[in-house]
């Protein structure tokens, strides 16, 4: 995993320093080298940071940069930017291919010669033998911008889920630049640090970023998870799909059947992820998720597969967020060298301000915090790759959300029998009020514009809070989630509606900055995409059944998950007890932070958010994330000068 940047400048020149500076805010990301390039259709020319006069900058229609985190080929062969040997195609590349020695003995057998022994050649070499066909044989995580000299034209592609980022800017006079964090930009001539008015608004009333192209800086997109921007050079991007996750149609209709085959995939996706040439660790929630990975690592350790023993976990002193006496369940079975760190309120305020700059955009939750800390006790360690359990809950229906659709689907179909066997279940194992589950139900059961209408009439609707200045916004004022979530739809569209915009992205965001904000690189073996299709392929009651959810992965891993964590019907995974610390552990001091975030968000944030902040504190009002929204909302806009 690296840091990538990039200009494209069709009217000629590129400026070297500032090609330079763009690297240099995102050194983070890549502490073990750095490259540049200059490049048109009739020159190119490799330089490092000591060599930035080069002659062929005025002529240069494109720069690459990149800073290097060392994983596969640790030699001077995996320097980028890296050309292949024509030298038609250049490139900038972030992340890991995990079947590129496969890959590799292909493009051997069809001709092709490496030269050394890292991913970034194949994918060259890949990408001259199939074109853009080749991103259908890739299994990994990637961003890269590729060069096309021949074409004259430039390709940004990220992977299938975006678990690597990608941002692209629009600036003045025709200038695009890429890059994997928002800050590269920051450093150009021509910016103009200014708020994107529908982002802003989907995140302070809903909660809601990265579920579009749109981020909160104008002017700056990202490029979406499985999609590419076409740069012919002279013309304005053009953006392309070119994968969108489909249920797999060969999924047996028997249930252990099913628990077998997942089992397969699982362990295969497991084992491509351990691929590399520095050590790899695991995080340890005490969750499902995190707890099958583990056990699966150490299931291929005891086949004699060589990988570090390490996994790293986030503690807290208040038991009812503290997941200890599951982790030592796995750590017992496992053996694994277990390292713990304890978030707490004091570590949250203090690296506050750090956290915001690394993230480029506000964030809604606290519990970030707690994946921060550990990533920050793997960088103490010689741990320099962890695998992560992102992408299981949005396919394998963890979330309580998906409780809603299901017993709706059951209703429409006439499936009585069933929606009342659910009902009782989610009453009896999970405590379920009535009320909760006839709102779930009827929020999937009613059209759209009538769940908006009951909501409006019993004064539940926020749509148009009074703590947040709405006039300064141009921004269609609505439910994203009736869109974007497959509301009415059922499961399996809200299955897809999490993995492609209200749920994961948002996850895959915070993950990469936590990571890399302490050069750190995160695999996530459940986003594995014939793992994630199978899954959307299965019946939904194979994922949640009788009150139990991910219930292929509980029978397909028994044998390799203690009873205690199989037989585990809560979830938790990566959280902090923020409520109690708004409302008991530090009330002032976060107070005023946020008296602090009105004062300097020129009138976004009105009185009244600091009136609603203070009832929170003082436990006069429910404590809600809204809280940590306005917070860290009103901090972005400083920290980044960002004006409305």
């Amino acid at each position: 995993m690296c840091g990538l940047v990039a200009l494209v400048n069709s009217k000629k020149g590129i400026l070297p320093q500032a090609l330079a500076d763009m690297c240099q805010t995102i050194a983070h990301r890549g502490p073990d080298g750095e490259g540049f390039a200059f490049l048109n259709t009739d020159q190119a020319e490799l330089f490092d940071r000591d060599h930035l006069d080069q002659p062929l900058a005025s002529e240069a229609l494109v720069g690459l940069g990149h800073r290097r985190l060392s994983i596969v080929d640790v030699s001077e062969g995996g320097h980028q930017p890296k050309t292949d040997p024509s030298g038609r195609f250049w490139v900038t590349y972030n992340g890991e291919i995990y079947n590129f020695l496969e890959l590799r003995t292909e493009l051997i057998e069809l001709g092709h010669r490496f030269k050394t022994h890292s991913d970034t050649e194949v994918l060259l070499a890949a990408w001259a033998e199939w074109g853009t066909n080749c991103l259908d044989k890739l299994n990994g995580m990637f961003a890269f911008v590729l060069y096309d000299r021949k074409e004259n034209t430039v390709f940004a592609v990220r992977d299938r889920f975006g678990v690597k980022p990608l941002y692209l800017w629009h600036g003045p006079k025709g200038m695009i630049g890429f890059a994997s964090e928002i800050k590269a930009f920051t450093v150009l001539e021509g910016w103009k640090a200014r708020m994107d008015d529908q982002a802003v608004y989907d995140f302070l009333v809903w909660g809601l970023s990265d579920h579009s192209r749109r981020t909160m800086f104008g002017r700056v997109e990202q490029i979406a998870p499985g999609s590419m921007a076409v740069i012919k050079m002279g013309k304005p991007p053009h953006f392309q799909k070119w994968y969108q996750p489909r249920p797999s149609s060969f999924v047996p209709k028997d249930f252990f059947e099913a628990s077998e085959q997942f089992h397969d995939l699982f362990m295969k996706s497991v084992r491509l992820r351990l691929r590399a040439d520095v050590p790899v660790g695991t995080a340890l929630s005490g969750g499902l998720d995190s707890s099958s990975i583990v056990c699966a690592v150490h299931a291929l350790r005891e086949e004699g597969i060589e990988v570090s023993r390490h996994a790293f976990s986030a503690r807290s002193k208040n038991k009812d967020f503290d997941e200890g006496d599951f982790m030592q369940a796995v750590v017992a079975k496992t053996h694994v060298d277990h390292h713990e760190c304890w978030p707490d309120a004091d570590g949250f305020l203090h690296n506050l301000d750090q956290m915001i700059w690394h993230h480029d955009e506000p964030f809604s939750s606290a519990s970030i915090f707690a994946e921060w800390k550990v990533f920050e006790t793997v960088g103490k360690s010689d741990v320099k790759v962890t695998l992560d359990g992102h992408g299981a809950d949005e396919t394998l229906l963890g979330y309580t959300a998906f409780i809603g659709p299901l017993l709706a689907g059951h209703l429409k179909a006439g499936r009585i029998k069933e929606f009342k066997r659910e009902w009782a279940a989610q009453r009896n194992l999970h405590g379920r009020s009535e009320n909760w589950l006839r709102a779930m139900t009827a929020d999937h059961f009613l059209p759209n514009w009538a769940g908006s209408l009951l909501r409006r009439l019993a004064g539940k609707t926020h749509a148009r809070p009074n703590w947040m200045e709405l006039s300064r916004l141009d921004a269609n004022i609505r439910d994203p989630f009736a869109e974007l979530d497959g509301k009415g739809k059922g499961v399996l569209a809200m299955s897809l509606g999490q993995l492609s915009a209200t749920s994961l992205p948002m996850q895959l965001k915070w993950a990469d900055r936590d990571s890399m904000a302490h050069s750190i690189e995160s695999r996530e073996p459940f986003l594995d995409k014939d793992l994630v299709e199978f899954i959307l392929g299965a019946q939904t009651s194979h994922k949640l059944h009788d009150g139990v959810s991910k219930r292929i992965l509980r029978e397909g891993l028994k044998d390799l998950l203690p009873e205690k964590i199989a037989q585990r019907r809560d979830k938790m995974g990566f959280v902090t007890a923020e409520e109690l610390w708004v409302t008991q552990e530090k009330p002032d001091d976060f107070y005023q932070v946020v008296e602090k975030a009105v004062d300097v968000s020129q009138g976004m944030l009105k009185p009244e958010a600091l009136i609603m902040a203070g009832q929170m504190t003082k436990g006069q009002s429910a404590f809600h994330t809204r809280f940590i929204r306005m917070m860290t909302f009103g901090l972005w806009m400083e920290k980044f000068g960002v004006q409305g």
